[in-house]
């Protein structure tokens, strides 16, 4: 049976390419949706991006002929058709005939109707909106073209134990080559973390990096003490490794509060821009997503740097306390363009090079924004990636959709990345409890 899809707003506002995701299908656009988009266009924000990229899209379409009668999408696709969105009349008395949501699943009604040897799908990533059109008798799906993963538990962690003989780890420490065996390497990944484990005494154990198979097994060295930081178990130590490492220049950390990835990432960068020993970079850039909270930048008062003291404020905490709690000091390198925290929104358009970039809260990027960030990178620019899957603020989207996830998933085979999955809190033991329990 052939499938006509009706798109809610969410969707196109998640991922303006969603007009393309849809195979042979047909699909229909309420004119309520378009109305909704437009509201949205003027937003500086990932949302106002795909508000424009999806009407630059639905223009070009209406060009080749009338979106009212329908237009062939591309080659090998389906039909894109716009409706009038007017069939209130369909819907139960006690539903709000003038609410949008109510008006776009008015029309799923009506085509459920008229297309009865057609399946009508309605696609929305609001919840809510699924629940109703369902209950009406309305086949309703998220839309599922950007998941990465089937489960969010199942994301990559970046390390592995393997069972080797007791005397290759005792060659490995003196400084022997090793290689590992062609199964041993079989679900092994670029710059992924690998403890050898001696198969007669589990005690014993070596780290190290696995980068290729024509290539030894690096050792994770013992990282010495870096603006008053020392890391305190294996994950800190795998994720400084990687921190300080300039031939890997895209880093993602993924861990639960407190697990020290947002501070490590820190004391990486002022390492390499400040540090005497690893001077590499010539600024250090630290950012994170405004829009988590749910309101626009421009609806606080003040300079944009007033505006985004609120969701800077953590970042600011942790410099300062790297820093030996100098404000004058973290304030002279601000000044001077050596430190600087600023938000996500202003990065788009700009060309970063010889900088180390920390993007903090990346669990509430989607796909796309975390896109238009590290294309952002330049020559000699290390862009380190931080956040929590379980801790998502983006309404639209979840642990398998997220930008974050994406990057961690999609960049595992290359060389040019690397990853650490944090599971160990470090901030306190109230912090690890709730992280656990709450």
């Amino acid at each position: 049976m052939k499938k006509i899809y009706v798109l809610d707003t969410s969707v196109c506002l998640t991922n303006a390419n969603c007009l393309y995701a849809f195979k042979t299908s047909d699909i229909i656009i309420p004119i309520k949706v378009l109305e909704e988009i437009d509201g949205h266009k003027k937003r500086q924000d990932v949302v106002g991006a795909n508000a424009r990229q999806t009407i630059r899209i639905l223009d070009a379409l209406r060009q080749k002929g009338s979106l009212a009668e329908g237009v062939r999408i591309e080659k090998g696709k389906g039909m894109l058709k716009v409706i009038n969105s007017v069939f209130s009349d369909l819907l139960p008395p006690e539903m709000d005939k003038n609410m949008a949501d109510n008006k776009i699943i008015s029309c799923a009604l009506k085509l459920s109707h008229t297309e009865q040897d057609k399946k009508i799908i309605l696609v929305s990533r609001d919840i809510n909106m699924r629940v109703i059109a369902n209950s009406l008798g309305i086949t309703a799906e998220d839309f599922e073209g950007e998941h990465v993963l089937d489960d969010g538990s199942k994301l990559y962690t970046g390390t592995q134990d393997i069972l080797i003989d007791d005397e290759v780890i005792d060659r490995f420490y003196q400084g022997e080559e090793i290689y590992l065996e062609k199964a041993q390497t079989k679900n092994l990944f670029a710059n992924q973390f690998v403890k050898l484990i001696s198969n007669s005494n589990e005690k014993k154990t070596a780290l190290s990096r696995f980068s290729h198979e024509q290539a030894p097994l690096a050792q994770v060295k013992n990282a010495r003490p870096m603006w008053g930081v020392t890391p305190r178990n294996t994950e800190q130590r795998y994720a400084l490794d990687l921190l300080l490492d300039p031939s890997v220049p895209v880093v993602s950390l993924v861990g639960r509060a407190g697990s020290g990835k947002s501070l490590l990432a820190l004391v990486g960068g002022l390492e390499q821009v400040l540090g005497k020993e690893n001077r590499r970079y010539t600024r250090l850039i630290v950012s994170k997503p405004v829009h988590s909270v749910g309101k626009d930048i421009g609806f606080l008062p003040g300079t944009l740097e007033e505006k985004m003291l609120p969701w800077l404020k953590p970042i600011q905490d942790n410099l300062q306390f790297l820093l030996g709690n100098d404000k004058g000091m973290m304030q002279d390198y601000m000044d001077k363009g050596i430190i600087e925290v600023e938000a996500i929104s202003y990065i788009r358009g700009r060309s970063i090079a010889n900088s180390y970039m920390i993007i903090e809260e990346c669990q509430n990027l989607t796909q796309h924004e975390i896109k238009t960030i590290i294309t952002r990178v330049g020559e000699n620019t290390k862009i380190v990636l931080t956040g929590d899957v379980e801790q998502i603020d983006n309404a639209y989207i979840d642990e398998t959709s997220n930008g974050l996830s994406s990057v961690v998933e999609k960049f595992k085979p290359s060389l040019l990345a690397g990853h650490v999955l944090m599971q160990k809190g470090e901030r306190s033991l109230v912090a690890t409890l709730a992280s656990e329990v709450l």
